[in-house]
This record gives C-alpha cells, structure tokens and sequence, in this order.
C-alpha cells in the first residue's frame, strides 16, 4: 500500500510555493493591511497559474486534479498568508458544486471570471460575500453576515474544514520558518538565542506537532477523494490535529521573539492572525472534539491497530 505523495504533486506544491514566495512576501501584506487587502493584479497570478481551476473538470477548462493535491496547494496558501479567495472558490466550492451536480459556474470560476463565496450555518459569515460586513482578527480577510437561510449540509462543512486545517499546517510552516531565522540572528549573552537549549526544545516540541498533524491533514483529504464512510471523522481529525500544532506553533514562535512577537513591526502578526481566525472557521474545537467522540463511543468508527489500513 503506498502511502507517499508523488512527485507530480510535490512538483506542484513546490512551483506554487516559489510563486508565492516571490509574488507574495511579507512587503505586500503591509502594502495590503494599508491601502486595500485586494489586489487584481495578485488574482490575475494565480489565474494565470490555473489554479482556480485546479479541481474543475476538464470539460469545463479546469486541470480535473483531486482533494487531495488541493490540501497541499491550500497549505502553500497558509504558507503565504494568502488574501485572495482561492481556497474557498477553487477547493471549497467547486468540489461542493460537482458533488450536487452543478456545472453552471464552472467555466467561469475556472477562468478566474467568478468567485463562489459560500455560507454555512455552523460559521454565521461568509468571506468575500456581499452582505452587511463584520470584522476580522484578520484584516486581511472580507466577512459579511450569512443569510438565515445558509446550507447546513455536511459535505460543505466537511470540504471547508479540511481545507482550513491544510492552511493552518502551512501558515505553522510558515511561523516555524519565521522563528527559526529569527533564533540565528537575535543574540543574548554572547551568542544567538538559537543556541539555547530552552529555545530549542520549545521549537523542536511544536515541530514535531507539526509533522504528525501533515498526514492526518493528507489522510482526510484522500478519505475525502475516496468518499469513504469515515471521512467526516478523518476531517475533524484532521482539523483538531491541525489547529492545535498551529496554536501551539504560534506560542512557541512569540515566545522565540519576546515582547516585539505582539508587535506590528513583526512580520508573525499576520500569520498569527490568520491562524486564531481558521481555528474558528468551519467548526469550533469543540464541535469537531464531539464527532471524534462520538464516532468512536458511539462504536461507528473502529479503532485499534486491527483496523488501521482499512
């Protein structure tokens, strides 16, 4: 059973992530934050790069790719702090479409000619809607109220929330990245605050929540991919695992940068933002803590090494 990426998608990943990197730094989401947290020319990017139509048919002039290169091109997007509406147009609404059935907006979101913004009853906003307007954490993220009547349909939740913890893995990358380089260059007592074994413990402890939160993250959108009867659970899985390695990412790397970690001379308070804001979308800890609970009391989920590879 072959349980590793391959190297298609890693090569996507990698290609996004360098665009990203190059297109999106640190300077544009100041530039952003100050003037306007949209920017056509920022869109037209991704545009051109295909990605709104990433799981769009071909039929309809997308790429036909699955969940699952999707959650690693949305953690790249976690990685950048992204302000555009990729996730949820391309990874969140487009695959909710299919599943109903409806094609109508396909070419169009493909093209990058529509952005599809969804309500949902368990988050009481919609990003980048047209209603009344509520505010952020994030500054960088457009809310307006939902109407009364948002869909409380599972699937929707479900492909929100797995694209939610693939950013927040992504954004703790991104903050890892961010206090590490920072450890090299502040020095104390004669020596970078690196060397400490205090700092490096800290680091090291949020890693590894890090890591072993990834493939749960990837498990759950395969599950999601194969429509098997516990996907529901693997993505809240996946968002538990997910947020907690980013909050704890997010402590860790203010920790590293002391008092100025608050500040908004540090680039971390954009990520850090984001973060609080995702652990909030699409199901609270506590609602995706009670269906883990109870799938396994309740005995529809089965655990134990026994069924580990079923």
């Amino acid at each position: 059973m072959e349980f590793l990426l391959t190297e298609d998608q890693l090569t996507l990943a990698e290609g996004v992530k360098d665009y990203l990197t190059g297109t999106h730094g640190p300077d544009i989401l100041r530039r952003l934050d100050e003037k306007s947290n949209r920017d056509p020319a920022i869109w037209k990017g991704l545009v051109e790069m295909g990605l709104p139509g990433l799981l769009v048919p071909e039929e309809n002039g997308g790429l036909g790719l699955t969940l699952l290169d999707a959650a690693l091109i949305a953690a790249e997007c976690g990685r950048a702090c992204l302000a555009e509406p990729l996730v949820d147009t391309a990874f969140v609404a487009v695959p909710w479409l299919i599943a109903k059935g409806d094609s109508d907006d396909l070419d169009a979101i493909a093209s990058g000619e529509k952005t599809k913004p969804l309500a949902h009853k368990v988050n009481g906003w919609v990003a980048d809607g047209d209603g009344t307007a509520l505010h952020s954490v994030d500054p960088l993220r457009n809310l307006t109220a939902a109407s009364t009547d948002a869909t409380d349909d599972p699937h929707l939740l479900n492909l929100g929330a797995l694209m939610s913890a693939a950013q927040l893995v992504g954004i703790a990358d991104a903050m890892l990245e961010q206090a590490v380089e920072y450890a090299k260059v502040r020095n104390q007592f004669g020596q970078p605050i690196g060397a400490f074994q205090a700092v490096k413990h800290h680091l090291a402890t949020a890693t590894v929540a890090l890591e072993f939160a990834k493939p749960v993250v990837w498990r759950a959108a395969q599950a999601m991919d194969d429509g098997t009867d516990s996907a529901s659970i693997h993505v809240s899985h996946a968002k538990l695992a997910a947020g907690d390695a980013a909050l704890q990412m997010t402590e860790t790397a203010i920790q590293v940068h002391g008092a100025m970690g608050y500040t908004y001379e540090v680039d971390l308070h954009f990520w850090m933002k984001r973060c609080w804001a995702l652990i909030g979308a699409w199901g609270s800890r506590g609602f995706h803590s009670k269906r883990v609970d109870d799938a396994i009391i309740g005995g529809s989920l089965n655990i134990g090494p026994a069924q580990t590879f079923t």
